[in-house]
């Protein structure tokens, strides 16, 4: 008996591959919710004053842990979609969905911990070292202790209670060793199980990047930053595409002459020219990168929704929706998109792919999304410092990139084929 593997098929084998590889950190993130509800009715204002977006990401990535899958079990049949044969670029496309969203689950590693870097730089993949943690003594009210336990679970970026060893000696007192050089400390000082100290291994999946931060998590952190700009950028070319491409086709005239040749400066310019003066002249940052690849996409989008709307408006249909009065919002949305939105949709996912790409070429020239998050591009521009001696630092965001965009134009292509059969 043949057996097609579908898209739902995929999902219930990742999400099912998530929970049993990370079980004790979901029952953790949940239980750290439930701490939180109630430190909400002891303590209000003090539970607000501690929510931070690491905190509030990891708790509402539980729940939409148990949300989807609830979802897609009770729509399966209405969400057709599911249905699709999966090939390796939409299973490849959905693994990046689970990033994004349950990127806290997947890792809880901050990206920007280092540790002390003497002895984590540069570690290459599948490393370990030996960790011990150093405990407090003073009494902690009951917000101290909520947030010492949610460091446990949510790593922060700076945690000088934690130690990195290469190897751990139990005796009188603890010696450790970092680089060859021996340390040794008193037993009551570090955290102990059943009147020992507690020495956990510390793995590194794809090894250390220059400043000694696992290259695991800024990868995946990476990869949400690069999906929220393709977003956030797709969305704003979509907005001002379709606005500007209904205006010139519906209204024609000056307005069908003043926005063909505004379009065909943007056309015309290169873009990148423009992008990197605005980036330059007003600071590197998310929201800024979001702008201005939005801004300077948006040109072919307009040219289909233009085309589209000059054939409609010859349509009986179209012309009877205006004869009874229905306000341009209304023909926009209910008369012309409905029409539009099989062009549209696969115009958006080749956008996507060019968004992904400028931003880790504006990244690699370091006028990305800035120093605070980690990219892919600027992963890729500060590993190629290390090439000969730290290969995983070029190649893990390299490939990471490679296949996203091949993903997304291969996409690309098959949605056109599927949704147009003209295109066949």
């Amino acid at each position: 008996m043949k057996f097609n593997l579908k898209i739902f098929h995929w999902i219930v084998f990742l999400w099912l591959l998530l929970v049993v590889v990370r079980f004790e950190l979901v029952a953790n993130y949940y239980s750290l919710l439930l701490k939180y509800i109630g430190l909400l009715f002891s303590d209000f204002s003090s539970a607000l004053s501690i929510l931070n977006f690491r905190l509030a990401d990891a708790m509402l990535s539980s729940v939409l842990l148990i949300l989807s899958i609830t979802i897609i079990l009770i729509f399966r049949k209405k969400l057709s979609f599911l249905q699709i044969k999966l090939n390796f670029s939409f299973a490849f496309l959905i693994v990046l969905g689970f990033i994004f969203v349950f990127a806290p689950i997947i890792t809880n590693e901050n990206p920007e911990y280092s540790g002390k870097i003497s002895i984590t730089k540069l570690l290459p993949p599948f490393s370990t070292l030996k960790q011990i943690e150093v405990k407090s003594n003073r009494s902690l009210t009951n917000v101290e202790r909520f947030l010492s336990e949610s460091e446990k679970i949510i790593k922060p970026r700076f945690n000088d209670k934690i130690i990195f060893a290469d190897s751990v000696i139990q005796s009188d007192k603890i010696a450790y060793y970092q680089k060859n050089n021996l340390y040794e400390l008193d037993k009551e000082k570090l955290v102990t199980v059943n009147g020992k100290v507690a020495i956990e291994e510390k793995y590194f999946l794809l090894g250390t990047d220059e400043f000694g931060r696992d290259l695991f998590s800024r990868l995946i952190y990476g990869t949400r930053i690069s999906i929220s700009v393709g977003l956030g950028s797709v969305l704003l070319s979509f907005i001002i595409g379709i606005i500007l491409g209904f205006t010139a086709g519906y209204r024609g005239g000056f307005w069908d002459v003043f926005l063909n040749r505004f379009a065909e400066i943007f056309l015309a310019f290169p873009v990148i020219y423009l992008i990197v003066l605005i980036l330059a002249l007003f600071g590197s940052s998310v929201f800024s990168v979001i702008i201005v690849l939005g801004i300077s996409g948006w040109m072919s989008l307009f040219k289909i929704v233009k085309s589209e709307v000059l054939s409609i408006k010859q349509k009986d249909f179209f012309s009877t929706a205006e004869l009874i009065g229905l306000r341009k919002i209304n023909l926009l949305f209910k008369e012309i998109f409905p029409v539009l939105i099989v062009p549209v949709i696969v115009n958006l996912v080749f956008l996507f792919s060019n968004i992904i790409l400028a931003e880790a070429a504006l990244s690699y020239l370091g006028l990305g999304t800035g120093n605070e998050y980690p990219s892919w591009g600027a992963m890729i521009s500060s590993g190629q410092e290390y090439i000969t001696k730290a290969w995983w630092l070029i190649t893990f965001p390299g490939l990471g990139l490679i296949l996203t965009l091949f993903s997304f134009n291969s996409s690309g292509r098959q949605l056109g084929k599927t949704l147009n059969p003209r295109l066949k």
